[in-house]
């Protein structure tokens, strides 16, 4: 039997969609067990309808409501393996979990997944979708890549052999954020073997405004030097590049009065709008996708800054 978790909270409109997916999806031998962090809509009644007619089907509740507590609750009261995590704004191939168990039996891996594919019904998600799958928004992070295939150091979401966790622990209930990233990295300094395959097929809906883009991207930088500092042989260049960006930008005010000053935010904008118009032709998406950019960027460096500052400080980032 296989085990597949979902953490939810208020999910009312997307939840039949996963467990559709789940019950229609082979093999036939497997649960769902879905943790909810406090949904206050429709989730959990539409949850506890299909839990009447399938007995592979169960609701648990995350009182801690964060996603880490959330994964190790459902770990811990779980037999199958591997395990394998499911999210409710992500669209599912239908042989998503066969394929996941063929990776596993191929290549021996102890992790596996497939690439972060984000798609969107609007043009802001458009260009999110483009900018987050390009070079230039989100540096050389493999599982971005539709193509890629190989050992990698994570993957879109996971799925999981029981025994990393006997081997590494469970997740960290310090990242509120990045839970993933640090698991991965730390499993991998474990030598676990992480392995990626662009057969396994998912569809992410990405933020769809940049308000939400913005916090959702400040947060993943907020985290990211607590999962540094937890498992140091996770640190990549790419990492570091959005902050260098935000410090050049503040100090920009100071040095206005020089040229040479402006010549970095000219290359940045022409690159940006070189990425924008190799993604797409549509003359909305590219304009957003102007705008995308540095929102991503500085969004993830100033986090980046400020949680550098809090680690240094021997505290720990909070939401």
């Amino acid at each position: 039997m296989i085990t597949v978790v979902c953490p939810v909270f208020n999910e009312e409109n997307y939840i039949r969609s996963v467990i559709d997916f789940f019950i229609e999806a082979a093999p036939l031998d497997k649960e769902l067990v879905i943790i909810d962090g406090g949904s206050t809509d429709l989730t959990c009644e539409i949850i506890a309808e299909y839990m009447q007619k399938y007995s592979n089907i169960r609701l648990i509740a995350n009182p801690d409501k964060y996603v880490p507590y959330g994964l190790n609750k459902a770990i811990q009261s779980t037999v199958g393996d591997p395990v394998i995590r499911l999210d409710a704004h992500t669209r599912y191939e239908k042989d998503y979990l066969t394929k996941i168990l063929e990776t596993f039996a191929k290549t021996g891996a102890d992790i596996v997944g497939g690439p972060m594919r984000a798609i969107g019904s609007t043009s802001f998600q458009m260009a999110v979708s483009f900018a987050t799958s390009s070079s230039f928004g989100v540096g050389n992070s493999a599982f971005h890549d539709e193509n890629y295939e190989g050992y990698v150091d994570s993957v879109y979401l996971g799925a999981w052999k029981r025994s990393v966790f006997a081997d590494v622990g469970l997740f960290d209930t310090d990242m509120l954020r990045n839970q993933d990233d640090e698991f991965h990295y730390r499993a991998k300094s474990h030598s676990k073997k992480i392995y990626l395959n662009p057969e396994i097929k998912s569809w992410y809906s990405p933020r769809n405004n940049f308000s939400s883009l913005f916090k959702q991207y400040y947060q993943y930088g907020l985290f990211k030097p607590l999962v540094l500092k937890k498992v140091k042989s996770g640190l990549k260049i790419r990492h570091l590049i959005p902050a260098g960006f935000v410090i050049y930008l503040l100090t920009m005010v100071i040095f206005s009065g020089y040229t040479i000053s402006f010549v970095p935010i000219m290359v940045y904008a022409l690159l940006a709008l070189y990425f924008s118009c190799k993604s797409s032709t549509k003359i909305s998406v590219i304009l957003l996708m102007m705008i995308v950019f540095p929102t991503l960027h500085i969004a993830y460096g100033t986090g980046f800054i400020k949680g550098w500052l809090i680690v240094m400080m021997g505290k720990k980032p909070k939401i």
